[in-house]
């Protein structure tokens, strides 16, 4: 189901990805807290539809203001554990890595993502990006279901 909210003009494109960070401090006093402040912090969403003849509102974050569009939470793409990824399973993902350099450290911490948290996977993917893993850890890439509120 599709949230009403309002974000940054330039992230205001059907089929833009943003996690949502939670609330600044310069969103203090803002008459437009409770349409901007009303999604789940760290939840990657995709923007479905801006809304028509809709007008940009000043906004002390985004410099060109905001807008009005509607937003489902997103898939996510991620590596986790080649013995547990099948469809329809839960997992988590494997951990921490610090190699940033590596093709597929994106998709072993993925944005929207905690390593805590347990997903179901909605399809695989197959082999990561990566030619071997620094960590030694037997990986495939896999789709997360969107995490629905």
């Amino acid at each position: 189901m599709s949230t009403l909210t309002l974000v940054g003009s330039r992230l205001a494109d059907p089929g833009q990805e943003f996690v949502y960070r939670g609330e600044s401090s310069a969103c203090e006093g803002c008459p437009y807290r409770d349409q901007c402040l009303n999604l789940t912090e760290g939840r990657r969403y995709r923007v479905d539809s801006v809304r028509e003849n809709g007008n940009t509102l000043d906004c002390a974050v985004h410099d060109a203001g905001v807008v009005a569009v509607e937003v489902e939470p997103a898939s996510v793409r991620a590596n986790v554990a080649s013995a547990s990824a099948y469809a329809g399973s839960k997992v988590s993902l494997e951990g921490p890595c610090p190699h940033t350099d590596c093709p597929s450290h994106e998709y072993c911490k993925p944005e929207g993502v905690e390593f805590d948290e347990e997903r179901t996977i909605e399809t695989v993917v197959g082999d990561p990006p990566h030619d071997f893993c620094a960590l030694d850890r037997d990986l495939t890439t896999v789709v997360f279901e969107a995490d629905e509120e």
